[in-house]
C-alpha cells in the first residue's frame, strides 16, 4: 500500500520518501576516517551544527584553515584579523594532543555567553563585545573540549552546555569528573557515555529533603495542563487494553498520557490497580481508546480514571560511570547524599555499566517511565540500608516493559524494587550482604512479572495495606536466595527450581506462599514450606510439586487461614516434629516423602476438611485428625506408613463431637513394635472403611465407643501379619471386620 510522503500518522516525526544514503553520509564517512582534520574538511562542504547556530555551505571560508596547538592560543588571535567564518584546527585545549582538539567557526557577530568549550570569546576581548570562536561539531562532545581533565574542577557547567545544545546527541568523558549541582534536563535523544571513568559529587549542594529525584543527572518530561476524567460505565475486566473516555477527540493517536485510576472505596488511600504511562495507540470510536497495556486488575463499574497528557524525555541514555556518592552520610540524612541518575515521565531511557558505592537514593530512579533496560550496573555499600527508600540499586514506580539484568549489589537494601509496576523482566542479577532484600514488590498492584536466573533474598508485596499489598502473576525462575517470602496479597505467583539455604538470619531458610494460585515446581528449602492465604482471586489451584523442605518443631504448613485447596505432588517433608496442617479446604498428598525428625517425633495435625493421600511413604510420623468440625481423610495408592512416633499411632483423631470418615485403600502400615497402633479410634463418630490394605505388626484400636450411634465399620480384603486387635467393636448391622481378612499370627 502506498502512502503520500509526510508525517507518521500520531507523530510529528517526517517520513523518508526515498531509500539510500542519509544526506550527510559523505561527511560522516570523512568524520569516521579523519577525526578533526575530516571534521575540518567536512565544514568546508557541507551543513554542521556549530554551537547555538549551524554553518552552511555557502558560508565556508575561501580561505586556508587557521591553526592553534591550544585554545589559549586560539583567544590570543587578534578578533580584529579575524574574518567571518574563518576556520581553526585547534590541536588540544591545554597542550596539542590532549583530546580537547576541536574545529572553531569563527562569527563575527555572534554575541552568546561564552561557556568553555561551545562558545569562546577571545580572551583580552571586551566580553559583551561582538564575535564569538564556535565548535564545529557532529553532535558528539567531550568534557575534554571544556578543558575539564579530571575532578580538580566541577564539571556542572560543561555539562548543562552540551546538554542544552540541541545539535549534540553524544556526550563522553574520557577522564575523572566531579559535579556539585544536580541538574534537570527536560530534553531527548541524547547518550552520555562516561567511559567507565570515576564521577564524585564532593561539595555537591543540598538535595530537597526526602527527595529520590535529586540526582545529579534528572530527566524530566513535561507534564502538561491538560486532563481528563472518565468515569467507568461498566465493570473493566483483567487484560483490557482499551478504555472508556468521555471524547475520544481529547486524544491523538501516539500521545503519551499518564493514566490513574481513583483508590476503590472503602480501600487505602494508595490502592489504585492502574498508575501508568501509556501511549494511545488507536481511537477505536467515539469514547473509546486502545492504549499499549493491557490491565492487570479486574475493575468495577463507577471506577474513575485521570488521564493527563504528558511529553516525555525519549532514548536519553547513560552509560559506564564509577559514580561515589557523598561519604560519611548519615542513616536519616536524606539531604547530603548523592546519587547519579533519576528519570520521570520517560519512554526509551536505558542505563548501562553504573558502578556505584556509597549512594543514599537509588542509583538509578524511575518513576511513570516505560520501556527501559538497566543492565550491568553495580551498588555497594549504599549510606542507608535502613531509611525508606535509601539504598536501592533501582526502583521502579508506575513503570512499564522494564527489563533490568547482569546487575549486582553488596550490602545494600535492595537490587530491585517494582512499584506499582507491570510487565517488568529481571534476569541474572544477584546480591551478597543480602538480608535486607534484594528483590522485591511494594504490593502496590504490580501484575506480570518475571525473575529469571537471579539470587538473593526475594520478598514480594509486603509494605502494607495502605497500597493493597497485592501483586499477581509472577514467575521466579532458577532462583537462589535465603528466603522467600510473598505471604500477602500475590495473586498466581509461580516458583520454578528455586533453591532456598538459611544462614544465621532467623526466618531464614523458609518459602512462604500465598495459597491463592501459588504453582511451585522444582523448589528446594533448608527450612520449612509455609502456606497462608490472604486473598481469593485465582482460579487456579495451589500446587506445589517435586518439591522439598525441612520443617522444623511444630511448624505451621498450612495456616488456618487458608481455605483453598493445598496440592502437594511428589513433595518431601522431613524434620516433621508435631507439624501443622491447619487449613480448612482440601489437601491432597500425592506420592509425597513425609519424614519424622525421629522416633520420639510427634504426628502431624491435621485440620484440612478432606485430606487425599495418594500412595508416598511416611516415616516416623502419622496424621492425626485434629479439628473441630467434620473430616475425612482418604488414604489409597499403597501408601505406606513406618516408623515410630511420639503418639504410637500412625492415624488417630482428637475432639469427640463430629464425624470422622476413614477410607484406606490398598495402604500399607508396617509398625516398628507391638505398642504403636495402626489405626488409634477411642470416641467420637467415625465412619471405618479399610479395605485392600496390609497391617504388618502394632495393633489396631477400634473402640467400641468409637462406632456407636451413627458411626460405622467395613475392615475387609485386609491382611494382619502378627498384628494385635487391641480393641474392636462387637460385629452388627453397621459393624464387619471378620469375613474376608487374611490374619497371620505374630
Amino acid at each position: 500500500m502506498n502512502h503520500t510522503p509526510g508525517s507518521v500518522p500520531g507523530t510529528d516525526r517526517p517520513t523518508r520518501t526515498t531509500p539510500g544514503p542519509r544526506p550527510d553520509s559523505s561527511r560522516r564517512s570523512l568524520l569516521r576516517t579523519g577525526g578533526i582534520g575530516g571534521l575540518l574538511v567536512a565544514a568546508t562542504g557541507t551543513a554542521v551544527a556549530a554551537g547555538s547556530g549551524t554553518a552552511h555551505a555557502d558560508s565556508a571560508p575561501k580561505s586556508a584553515p587557521l591553526t592553534a596547538g591550544t585554545v589559549a592560543a586560539l583567544l590570543a588571535l587578534d578578533p580584529k584579523q579575524l574574518a567571518d567564518g574563518a576556520l581553526a584546527l585547534v590541536a588540544g585545549y591545554r597542550t596539542p594532543g590532549d583530546g580537547g582538539g576541536m574545529v572553531a567557526r569563527w562569527d563575527a557577530a555572534a554575541t552568546a555567553g561564552a561557556n568553555g568549550g561551545t562558545v569562546l570569546a577571545p580572551g583580552k576581548a571586551d566580553q559583551t563585545a561582538k564575535g564569538r570562536w564556535l565548535m564545529v561539531h557532529d553532535g558528539v562532545l567531550d568534557f575534554r573540549q571544556f578543558g575539564l581533565f579530571d575532578g580538580s574542577a566541577p564539571a556542572d557547567a560543561a555539562l548543562d552546555a552540551m546538554m542544552d545544545d540541541p545539535a549534540v546527541h553524544r556526550i563522553e568523558a574520557h577522564t575523572d569528573l566531579n559535579f556539585t549541582k544536580r541538574h534537570t534536563f527536560s530534553r531527548s535523544l541524547i547518550e552520555l557515555d562516561f567511559g567507565g571513568n570515576r564521577v564524585t559529587t564532593t561539595g555537591i549542594e543540598k538535595n530537597a529533603y526526602n527527595n529520590p529525584f535529586g540526582a545529579v543527572l534528572y530527566f524530566l518530561g513535561k507534564v502538561t495542563d491538560t486532563t481528563v476524567r472518565s468515569k467507568l460505565s461498566a465493570a473493566m475486566p483483567d487484560l483490557a487494553d482499551v478504555f472508556e473516555v468521555p471524547d475520544s477527540k481529547a486524544f491523538a493517536l501516539g500521545q503519551w498520557w499518564s493514566v490513574e485510576i481513583d483508590a476503590a472505596p472503602g480501600t487505602g488511600l494508595y490502592e489504585k490497580e492502574v498508575q501508568k504511562l501509556v501511549q494511545v495507540t488507536e481511537i477505536v470510536d467515539d469514547t473509546h481508546i486502545r492504549v499499549n497495556y493491557k490491565i492487570g486488575w479486574d475493575l468495577a463499574a463507577g471506577r474513575t480514571f485521570t488521564w493527563t497528557r504528558v511529553e516525555p524525555v525519549e532514548r536519553v541514555h547513560v552509560r559506564n560511570m564509577v559514580f561515589e556518592g557523598v561519604p560519611g552520610v548519615a542513616d536519616n540524612d536524606t539531604e547530603t547524599g548523592s546519587h547519579p541518575i533519576a528519570y520521570e515521565y520517560a519512554v526509551s531511557c536505558d542505563v548501562s555499566g553504573i558502578d556505584a558505592t556509597g549512594t543514599f537514593w537509588p542509583v538509578v530512579m524511575r518513576r511513570w517511565c516505560t520501556y527501559f533496560r538497566t543492565s550491568e550496573c553495580q551498588l555497594k555499600n549504599p549510606a542507608s540500608v535502613t531509611y525508606g527508600g535509601a539504598g536501592y540499586l533501582t526502583q521502579q514506580i508506575y513503570c512499564l516493559y522494564g527489563h533490568v539484568e547482569d546487575c549486582h549489589v553488596a550490602n545494600a537494601r535492595h537490587l530491585n524494587d517494582w512499584t506499582a509496576s507491570a510487565y517488568g523482566y529481571v534476569t541474572n542479577c544477584h546480591g551478597d550482604g543480602d538480608d535486607q532484600g534484594p528483590f522485591v514488590t511494594h504490593g502496590q498492584f504490580e501484575h506480570d512479572l518475571t525473575f529469571t536466573g537471579n539470587s538473593g533474598l526475594m520478598t514480594f508485596a509486603n509494605s502494607g495495606a495502605a497500597w493493597g499489598g497485592a501483586a499477581k502473576r509472577v514467575t521466579v525462575r532458577r532462583h537462589a536466595c535465603s528466603w522467600f517470602v510473598a505471604r500477602t496479597n500475590v495473586t498466581d505467583l509461580t516458583l520454578e527450581d528455586m533453591l532456598v539455604i538459611g544462614n544465621a538470619q532467623p526466618g531464614s531458610g523458609m518459602i512462604w506462599v500465598n495459597a491463592d494460585g501459588a504453582q511451585l515446581r522444582g523448589c528446594v528449602a533448608s527450612g520449612p514450606l509455609v502456606v497462608s492465604q490472604s486473598s481469593h482471586r485465582s482460579q487456579r489451584p495451589t500446587v506445589i510439586a517435586d518439591s522439598a523442605f525441612t520443617q522444623g518443631k511444630a511448624s505451621e504448613v498450612t495456616a488456618a487461614t487458608v481455605s483453598a485447596d493445598v496440592h502437594l505432588l511428589r513433595v518431601t517433608l522431613e524434620g516433621l516434629d508435631g507439624a501443622q496442617f491447619n487449613g480448612t479446604g482440601s489437601l491432597v498428598l500425592d506420592h509425597c516423602t513425609f519424614a519424622g525428625a525421629g522416633d520420639g517425633a510427634a504426628p502431624s495435625t491435621v485440620a484440612h476438611a478432606d485430606t487425599a493421600v495418594h500412595g508416598g511413604t511416611f516415616s516416623g510420623t502419622g496424621l492425626r485428625l485434629n479439628s473441630a468440625k467434620d473430616q475425612r481423610l482418604w488414604i489409597d495408592g499403597g501408601a505406606r506408613f513406618t516408623g515410630g512416633n511420639s503418639a504410637a499411632a500412625y492415624l488417630a483423631r482428637d475432639t469427640a463431637g463430629r464425624t470422622v470418615t476413614w477410607q484406606l485403600d490398598g495402604a500399607d502400615f508396617r509398625a516398628p513394635d507391638a505398642k504403636t497402633a495402626h489405626i488409634l479410634l477411642t470416641d467420637g463418630v467415625n465412619r471405618y472403611r479399610a479395605t485392600g490394605t496390609a497391617f504388618t505388626g502394632g495393633s489396631l484400636r477400634l473402640a467400641p465407643a468409637a462406632f456407636a450411634g451413627a458411626g460405622h465399620l467395613l475392615h475387609t480384603g485386609c491382611t494382619e501379619d502378627g498384628v494385635a486387635r487391641t480393641a474392636m467393636p462387637d460385629e452388627s448391622d453397621r459393624v464387619k471386620h471378620t469375613a474376608g481378612n487374611l490374619l497371620l499370627p505374630a
